[in-house]
């Protein structure tokens, strides 16, 4: 029986959204007995809404000082257990992950998080990311930039927000990139603390 991720997405999805909270990423990892399935989940807008708020005035003192609010998942490890416990029932019921062993794990997903969505473009139009493209763009495939638009499934990147290494230094000829999220391998954020 092969592994039904999107089986798994759909199910994570359905639990995520009856504890208020959103997947963002899965990832499946390992073979034979170290077998690690990870999930990666956040407040749903309303909660990351509520978080914003919290965090805008004096009250918060468990949210950390000098974090943008939008990097803010608002995840705890009562969520990240919640989550655990009823998901993880619910793949074994379907037997979704063949075989016995396998770990399960749930955490937010960090400061450097993925953007895989053209939502997650979207809400972090104007922060700092780190970008592999498939094929080369303006003569380099590794990029840091900012995003300072998602439209019409393009990330337009100014490349003069920060210090390009290696052979992006040497390739750069633009300032502003545009790059069609077909053609994004990879993007994290970088934190801007």
């Amino acid at each position: 029986m092969a592994l039904q991720l999107d089986q798994i997405r759909a199910i994570a999805d359905r639990v995520a959204a009856s504890h208020h909270l959103e997947v963002v990423d899965i990832e499946f990892s390992g073979g034979a007995k170290h077998r690690t399935l990870r999930v990666f989940i956040e407040k749903d807008a309303e909660g990351r809404a509520k978080l914003a708020e919290l965090a805008a005035s004096e009250e918060a003192a468990d949210i950390p000082r000098g974090v943008p609010a939008a990097l803010l998942s608002g995840i705890t490890h009562a969520d990240c257990e919640v989550f655990t416990r009823d998901f993880g029932t619910l793949l074994d019921v379907e037997d979704l992950v063949p075989g016995a062993e396998y770990t399960l794990e749930v955490s937010s997903p960090g400061l450097e998080r993925k953007l895989i969505r053209p939502a997650d473009f979207i809400r972090f139009t104007g922060g700092l990311i780190k970008l592999q493209t498939f094929t080369p763009v303006d003569g380099t495939r590794h990029m840091q930039a900012r995003l300072t638009a998602f439209e019409s499934d393009t990330l337009k990147l100014d490349l003069a927000a920060v210090k390009q290494k290696g052979k992006a230094r040497k390739a750069a000829t633009q300032q502003i990139v545009l790059v069609p999220i077909a053609n994004v391998e990879k993007a994290n954020l970088i934190p801007e603390l």
